[in-house]
C-alpha cells in the first residue's frame, strides 16, 4: 500500500514487511494430502456407477432468511434456514445457483442469472470446501479478481488491473460498512478478519460501481455479507493448527432474546507463522489477532426489521523495518440498520455505523531523520438512507442519500508524516437510479451518484445499462459508466522528510494539494447463461479509459536525484480485457469450476508531463490468469477438493526500469471427513507445488523481499 520509486517508498502500513518458513513438515503434510487424494480418487473411479452418497451437511451453514428491505447490505431473499438440508448452497443445482439473489448490482435483490454486470458469488460452502482461512484467501475463489500475497499478512487485491502497492481502485464493504481507507486509498486486509463460518456469501463485481456505491468503486466492488443471527442458532466451535497457520480457534453461540429476536456472540483467534526471505531465512513477520463480536436480528412477519452488530479486535505483526518491534492494530465498530416494508413493491432502510481503527508501526531512520513510531487513529461516523419503489408498471426507482464524517489523528514519525496531523472530513452523497422496462425482456437502467468531498468538491458518477433476456436462461448486457478515485491523505497530505539542511531537499516523497480525482470511463458487454442442467457460465469484455492517474514527479534541477518527488496526476491510458467463468456438473457427486482472465494495459505519461517511473508504477498485473477447481463428494462421507491456479508474470518496476515477478502454478487441496452430521475433520494443503514462490515484488527488489511457502494445517469443526 505504498507508492514506490525503486528503494523509495511510502511505508503505509505502509511498508515492506517480512516472511518465514515451514520446511520439511509442510512438504511431508502436502505429500500425505496427495497420497490420500490419489487413493481416494482411485476408489472413486471404481465406484463411478454406484449410487451417489453425499456427506452429511453442516447445520450452521444454511443460507440466511433476511428480508427484502435489507437487500443492499444483508442476506436479502436468501433461502430459509429451515429449508431441507443444513447447507442449501451445497444441495443446489446449477440452475438454483443461478437463481440465487444478489444485491450488489442494483441494491435490490435480483437473480444472479439476471444481474446485468460482471458479478460472481462466493458461497459459504465454497469457502469451507476451499480450505481458506482468511478473507483474502477466500477471494482467490473469484475469477474476476487479482489476488497476490506479499508476506504473512500483506495482500494486494484488485480487479481489472492496478494491483499496485496501493491497490486503490476497489471498494470493499462488510455488511454495508465501508473498509476502504482514506489514509492510503486502499484496504488494510490484515484488519478485515471476518469469521468465515458466519459469511453467507461474498458478491464480487468487476467493473465500476460508482453510481450506487460512490467514489473509489472504480474497478470493482467486494460486498461481504454475513448470516443473520436467526441462521446461526446453537453452538459452533472449530480449532486446529499447522505449519504456517500455527494455531487458531473460533467459538460462537446463537440464541433468542425474545420471540423473533435472535442473537449471536463469537470469539476468534489465530497465530500465523513467518513467511520466508528469498534465501529461505525466516522473515520475522508472524501475525496474530483476536476478535470478538455480537449480532442481533429481528425476524417474523413484521414490516419492520432491525439489525444491531459490533465487534472489537486487537492484533500484532512482526516488523522487518525495525527488527524486534511489532506493528500493532486494534479497532472496534458498531452498526445498526432499520428496514421498513411500505408495500409489496416499496421499502426503505436506514443504516448507521461507527468504526474506529488504530495503527502503530516503527519507522526506520532516513537520511538525517531518526527512527520513530508512526501511529494513526481513524474515527468514522456514517449514515445512509435508501428508498425503493415502483412508478407505474415500467419503472423501478431506487434513490438514497448519505453522510460520512471522519476524524483522522496521526502521531507522526520523524520520517513519515501527514499534515495537518488531525484532520476532519465530511462526505455528502445522493444517488438515484431508474430501471425502465422497454419490453418484457428488455430493460434499460440509468442513474447517477453525486458526492461532495473536502478535497475536490463535487463528483458525478453516472451510468447507463441495457439488459436483454434473450431466453429465460440467457442474458446479454452492456454498460457505459463513469467512476472516480478521490484523493487520499497520501496523495494530498504526505510528507517524508530527509532531515537535510537547506539548500538540500527537505523531503523524499510529498503529496500535493493540487492532486485531483482520477477518472474512468468504462465500456462493458457481457453474456450469462444456463446451458442445460450441467453447464452454466458468463463472459464479459471491457474497455477502460483512464485520466489523471497518479504519477511520481521529480523536482527539476534537484541537488539529489530529483528529490523531493511529488504525487501528481500526470498519467493516462487504457486497459481492456475479457473475463470468463464456467461451472460443469460432470456427475451428481463431482462439480468443476474454471475461470480465465485476459488483461492488456497501456498507461503512459501525458504529453509534456513527467513521471519518474515512466508509467510503470501501477501495472503489477498478470496478462493471463487461469484457475480450475474440482469438488467431489466421495463415499464414506468424505469430501475432496482441489484448486489449481496459474498467474502470468507481473510487470513491475525499479524506478523507471521495468522488472517482472515470475509466473507460477500453485495447487491447494482439502480432504474432509464428516464423522457425524455435526462433526467434521479436515486437512488442508496450500501452495503444494513449491517449497516457496514469489507472488509480489520482483526477486531481488529488496533484502526483505519475501516468498510464500508451502503449508499444511488440520481442522476440527463441531456444531451442536
Amino acid at each position: 500500500m505504498k507508492p514506490s520509486l525503486g528503494c523509495l517508498s511510502v511505508n503505509s502500513k505502509l511498508g515492506l514487511k517480512r516472511h518465514g518458513r515451514a520446511g520439511r513438515i509442510a512438504w511431508f503434510g502436502g505429500f500425505i494430502v496427495w497420497l490420500m487424494a490419489t487413493a481416494l480418487s482411485a476408489q472413486t473411479i471404481q465406484l463411478t456407477n454406484a449410487p451417489s452418497q453425499s456427506p452429511p451437511l453442516m447445520p450452521s451453514q444454511a443460507p440466511t432468511s433476511a428480508d427484502n428491505a435489507e437487500a443492499s447490505t444483508t442476506n436479502a431473499l436468501a433461502p430459509s434456514a429451515n429449508a431441507e438440508g443444513p447447507n442449501i448452497y451445497k444441495t443446489m443445482s446449477l440452475t438454483e445457483l443461478m437463481d440465487q439473489d444478489v444485491t450488489s448490482v442494483s441494491k435490490e435483490p435480483e437473480p444472479l442469472g439476471e444481474a446485468p454486470a460482471a458479478i460472481q458469488v462466493i458461497t459459504n460452502d465454497e469457502i469451507r470446501r476451499s480450505g481458506a482461512s482468511s478473507v483474502p484467501e477466500a477471494l482467490r475463489l473469484a475469477d474476476n479478481l487479482e489476488v497476490a500475497q506479499e508476506n504473512a499478512y500483506t495482500w494486494h487485491i484488485s480487479a481489472r488491473g492496478f494491483n499496485s502497492d496501493l491497490s486503490d481502485k476497489l471498494l470493499v464493504l462488510i455488511d454495508g460498512r465501508t473498509v476502504y481507507s482514506p489514509l492510503d486509498a486502499g484496504v488494510f486486509w490484515d484488519l478485515q478478519n471476518v469469521m468465515l463460518e458466519d459469511i453467507d456469501r461474498i458478491e464480487v463485481i468487476s467493473g465500476p460501481g460508482g453510481t450506487l456505491w460512490g467514489a473509489n468503486a472504480v474497478n470493482g466492488v467486494i460486498n461481504i455479507i454475513t448470516k443473520s443471527a436467526e441462521d446461526t442458532q446453537g453452538w459452533y466451535m472449530d480449532g486446529g493448527g499447522g505449519t504456517e497457520l500455527r494455531d487458531f480457534g473460533d467459538v460462537r453461540y446463537g440464541g433468542t432474546l425474545a420471540p423473533n429476536v435472535y442473537f449471536r456472540v463469537y470469539g476468534t483467534y489465530f497465530d500465523r507463522n513467518n513467511e520466508v526471505l528469498a534465501n529461505g531465512a525466516p522473515a520475522q513477520d508472524d501475525w496474530s489477532q483476536g476478535q470478538g463480536g455480537f449480532r442481533i436480528d429481528t425476524g417474523g412477519p413484521s414490516d419492520d426489521k432491525f439489525t444491531l452488530q459490533g465487534e472489537y479486535y486487537n492484533g500484532a505483526t512482526g516488523s522487518t523495518a525495525v527488527p524486534g518491534k511489532d506493528d500493532v492494530q486494534s479497532g472496534d465498530n458498531v452498526l445498526g440498520r432499520w428496514t421498513h416494508t411500505l408495500s409489496a413493491d416499496s421499502d426503505m432502510s436506514l443504516q448507521l455505523y461507527y468504526d474506529r481503527t488504530n495503527l502503530s508501526q516503527p519507522e526506520l531512520a532516513v537520511g538525517f531523520e531518526p527512527a520513530g513510531i508512526f501511529s494513526d487513529s481513524l474515527d468514522t461516523y456514517d449514515a445512509d438512507f435508501q428508498h425503493h419503489f415502483s412508478l407505474g408498471d415500467r419503472n423501478k426507482i431506487t434513490w438514497g442519500a448519505g453522510y460520512r464524517f471522519t476524524h483522522d489523528q496521526n502521531n507522526n514519525a520523524p520520517t513519515l508524516a501527514f499534515y495537518p496531523a488531525p484532520l476532519n472530513q465530511s462526505l455528502f452523497s445522493t444517488f438515484g437510479q431508474d430501471e425502465i422496462e422497454l419490453l418484457k425482456n428488455l430493460h434499460f437502467t440509468i442513474g447517477t451518484k453525486v458526492e461532495h468531498n473536502d478535497y475536490t468538491g463535487f463528483e458525478v458518477e453516472p451510468s447507463a445499462r441495457l439488459q436483454w433476456n434473450v431466453t429465460p436462461t440467457q442474458m446479454l448486457w452492456a454498460a457505459v459508466s463513469r467512476a472516480v478515485r478521490t484523493p487520499s491523505r497520501i496523495d494530498h497530505d504526505l510528507e517524508e522528510p530527509t532531515g537535510l539542511p537547506k539548500p538540500f531537499p527537505s523531503g523524499v516523497i510529498d503529496g500535493t494539494t493540487s492532486f485531483t480525482s482520477e477518472t474512468l470511463i468504462a465500456y462493458e458487454v457481457g453474456y450469462r447463461a444456463q446451458l442445460g442442467n450441467k453447464v452454466s457460465g458468463s463472459v464479459s469484455a471491457y474497455y477502460n479509459d483512464y485520466n489523471k492517474l497518479q504519477s511520481v514527479t521529480p523536482t527539476a534541477n534537484s541537488l539529489i536525484g530529483g528529490l523531493p518527488f511529488y504525487l501528481e496526476n500526470n498519467l493516462e491510458g487504457a486497459t481492456d480485457g475479457v473475463e470468463v467463468s464456467a461451472d460443469y456438473q460432470m456427475l451428481d457427486w463431482w462439480r468443476w469450476h474454471a475461470g480465465y482472465d485476459f488483461l492488456q494495459e497501456n498507461l503512459h505519461v501525458k504529453p509534456g508531463e513527467v513521471d519518474a517511473t515512466n508509467g510503470l508504477n501501477d501495472t503489477a498485473d498478470p496478462k493471463h490468469q487461469f484457475s480450475i477447481r474440482s469438488s467431489m463428494d466421495l463415499p464414506q462421507n468424505i469430501e475432496f477438493d482441489t484448486g489449481l491456479r496459474y498467474v502470468d508474470t507481473l510487470p513491475t518496476n525499479d524506478g523507471h526500469i521495468a522488472e517482472t515477478v515470475p509466473s507460477y502454478f500453485e495447487l491447494d487441496a482439502r480432504l474432509a471427513w464428516h464423522v457425524t452430521k455435526d462433526l467434521e475433520i479436515s486437512i488442508v494443503g496450500q501452495n503444494l507445488l513449491h517449497d516457496q514462490h514469489t507472488e509480489y515484488l520482483y526477486p531481488g527488489s529488496s533484502p526483505t523481499q519475501e516468498d510464500i511457502v508451502r503449508s499444511v494445517y488440520g481442522k476440527i469443526a463441531w456444531h451442536f
